[in-house]
C-alpha cells in the first residue's frame, strides 16, 4: 500500500500531482561546458565522501525511463545551494525513490527539462540520493538555482520546512556531510563566501554581476523564493558548522 505522502500525490491527475513536487527548482540554463574532470585542491581541508545511492535505484519501477542528455561540466563546485521540495514530509523512506520520479516526471515532463535539477536529494532518514546525471564525483552543471547552476551543486531536502516543520537531525547531518565532502574538493570553507557571476537576470542579481554569497547557501539567497523554507534556513548556520568540522577545520 502507498504511504500517505503518495496517497497525497495521487489525489491530483497525472502531472498536476507531479508538478506541486517541482516548485522550488530554478530555471534549466543551456551554455555547454567543456567536460573538465574535478581535481580536488591540494590541502588538508577535505571530508570522506559520504554514501550516495546512485539514480539507477531511483529510476527502477513505473517503467521511468533514463534517457539524459550529454551533462554539462564546470571545473570545481565552489558553493552548494539548499532546498526542500515542497513535497509532504509524513512519507515512510521506502517510498524515496518514488517521490524523486514524481520530482522527475514533473521536472522533465510539465516544464520540459533535460533532466532533474537538483545534484542530491537528502530524505527524512538522511539517506542522500545521486539527482542529475553526470557522476557523483563530478561538478555536474544542475538546474537548481536560476542564474547560479555554473560552480555549484543543488541538495533538496525531500519534504516542506516551512515555519514551524520539524527538520529531521539526520536529515541536517546528511546535508552537511555532502556539502563538506563536495565543498572539500575545491577546498572550500563551508562557512566562507564566494565570488559568483548571475547568468540570469531572473535571478536576484543582473546577469553578468559578480555576487558574493554563501559558499553554503539557501536557494532564497540567490533567487525570489521562500525556498528551503523558514525551518531550514534557520539551520543552515549550525549546518555550516558541521561542514566545517568535518572538514577538519578548527571552529574560530
Amino acid at each position: 500500500m502507498p504511504g500517505p505522502a503518495l496517497v497525497a500525490l495521487g489525489c491530483l491527475p497525472g502531472v498536476a500531482a507531479a508538478v506541486v513536487l517541482v516548485l522550488c527548482a530554478g530555471g534549466v540554463e543551456r551554455p555547454v561546458a567543456r567536460p573538465v574532470a574535478v581535481r580536488p585542491v591540494p590541502g588538508v581541508h577535505t571530508a570522506p565522501r559520504p554514501s550516495i545511492v546512485p539514480r539507477s535505484v531511483w529510476l527502477t519501477g513505473d517503467g521511468a525511463p533514463d534517457h539524459p542528455p550529454p551533462p554539462r561540466y564546470d571545473d570545481r563546485v565552489l558553493a552548494v545551494f539548499v532546498h526542500h521540495t515542497d513535497s509532504p514530509n509524513a512519507y515512510d523512506c521506502t517510498e524515496t525513490p518514488r517521490i524523486i520520479r514524481y520530482l522527475y516526471a514533473g521536472q522533465t515532463g510539465a516544464r520540459d527539462w533535460d533532466d532533474i535539477g537538483y545534484n542530491f536529494l537528502v530524505d527524512r532518514c538522511g539517506v542522500i540520493y545521486e539527482g542529475r546525471a553526470g557522476g557523483i564525483e563530478r561538478a555536474v552543471t544542475g538546474a537548481h538555482t536560476q542564474g547560479f547552476n555554473h560552480r555549484t551543486a543543488g541538495i533538496a531536502a525531500i519534504g516542506t520546512f516551512t515555519a514551524g516543520a520539524e527538520v529531521p537531525r539526520v536529515m541536517t547531518d546528511a546535508i552537511a556531510a555532502l556539502a563538506a565532502w563536495k565543498l572539500g574538493l575545491s577546498d572550500t570553507d563551508p562557512r566562507a563566501t564566494v565570488r559568483l557571476v548571475s547568468s540570469n537576470s531572473r535571478s536576484r542579481f543582473s546577469a553578468g554581476t559578480s555576487v558574493t554569497l554563501p559558499a553554503l547557501a539557501g536557494h532564497t539567497d540567490a533567487f525570489m523564493t521562500s525556498c528551503p523554507g523558514a525551518a531550514l534556513k534557520a539551520l543552515l548556520p549550525q549546518i555550516r558548522q558541521l561542514a566545517a568540522r568535518l572538514q577538519g577545520r578548527l571552529t574560530p
